[in-house]
């Protein structure tokens, strides 16, 4: 099946498509602040740019959309018809990256937790309570 949109149009919308503040992101900065959680955004200075970085904690939250970060859900495992082995090429290198940043941050002690966009339509209770039981019981080390 061809595009359905010429090459400008397409590219008009994917320029569009936002690699931060997205509405999954979003929703858990809004949870966790409500909480009681303070964190900071998109640090530079840390591999792959953590959408979340919880200094308290050692904690970086990175909020991934399945398809884009090829989650093996429904959403995730879905492939385009056309141009199929540019997004086959393209999704892996997302991966690449991804596993490339989650060893840097492990390796510098930070610990990491992705939330997968299939898994937000429940809600961000599971990292919650995560974080609650390690306020709870004084796991987190006050940051400088």
């Amino acid at each position: 099946m061809a595009d359905t949109f010429d090459p400008a149009t397409r590219s008009d919308i994917m320029r569009k498509v936002l690699s931060k503040n997205t509405s999954p992101e979003l929703a858990v900065r809004r949870a966790l602040h409500a909480a009681g959680f303070r964190y900071r955004l998109h640090r530079k200075d840390l591999p792959g740019k953590p959408d979340l970085v919880l200094p308290r904690y050692k904690l970086v939250v990175q909020v991934h959309g399945c398809f884009w970060h090829g989650h093996p859900c429904k959403r995730g495992a879905r492939m385009p018809a056309t141009n199929r082995e540019y997004w086959e090429r393209k999704i892996g290198r997302n991966v690449s990256r991804d596993q490339a940043a989650r060893e840097e941050l492990e390796r510098q002690g930070w610990r990491l937790r992705v939330l997968w966009e299939c898994e937000l339509r429940a809600g961000v209770e599971a990292l919650l309570r995560e974080l609650e039981a390690e306020r709870e019981t004084g796991d987190a080390q006050p940051s400088p």
